[in-house]
């Protein structure tokens, strides 16, 4: 093992856990005529926008720093939205590793001038790293769930990134099968 990798194995040891409600936010916006697409609803890339960025300032604020969206799982759209929706976008650290985190997100709309609950309209979860200002994988704090419903949602997470990870190793390991028997991509 090399000095940095020590050094930086002992640094994410050394740092203290965060609560999950330490950077869990809310984002909310009215969505008005510029938003939508060609149906008449919200476009999804707006609210796709709205998702990382809830998330990022989720993944800033637990990392302590700047974080960059790794990827976006199970974006799932449930309902349209509307012009006049009042779209909320819930976050909150799902689990953390060595230099990245989970960001769970819910979407919720309700009209802007009714008193209905809101009605969950999609959801998604993104993989961010914490990055330094070289742009470098820097540590994160590990997360500490707080309820039930954390606890879940870690052990949930830990799945999803398993699947990350097999899918992954699939992936380079047929590129390699196919490059070993002649084929070019």
């Amino acid at each position: 093992m090399t000095d940095q990798a020590s050094a930086t194995e002992s640094d994410t040891a050394a740092i203290p856990g965060k609560l999950i409600s330490a950077s869990r936010t809310t984002l909310s916006h009215i969505m008005t005529h510029s938003d939508t697409n060609l149906l008449g609803t919200v476009h999804g890339g707006v609210i796709m926008k709205l998702v990382d960025d809830a998330a990022g300032a989720v993944a800033g604020r637990h990392s302590g720093g700047p974080a960059v969206t790794a990827s976006m799982d199970e974006m799932a759209f449930l309902e349209p939205v509307r012009v006049g929706d009042l779209v909320h976008v819930k976050a909150q650290v799902n689990w953390t590793g060595r230099t990245s985190m989970e960001v769970g997100v819910r979407v919720l709309a309700e009209r802007w001038n009714e008193s209905t609950p809101p009605t969950q309209v999609g959801s998604a979860y993104l993989v961010f790293a914490a990055v330094d200002a070289d742009g470098k994988p820097r540590p994160v704090p590990p997360v500490i769930p707080e309820t039930e419903k954390d606890k879940r949602r870690y052990q949930e997470a830990q799945i999803r990134r398993t699947h990350r990870l097999a899918r992954r190793r699939a992936i380079m390991d047929l590129r390699e099968r196919r490059a070993a028997e002649g084929f070019e991509d």
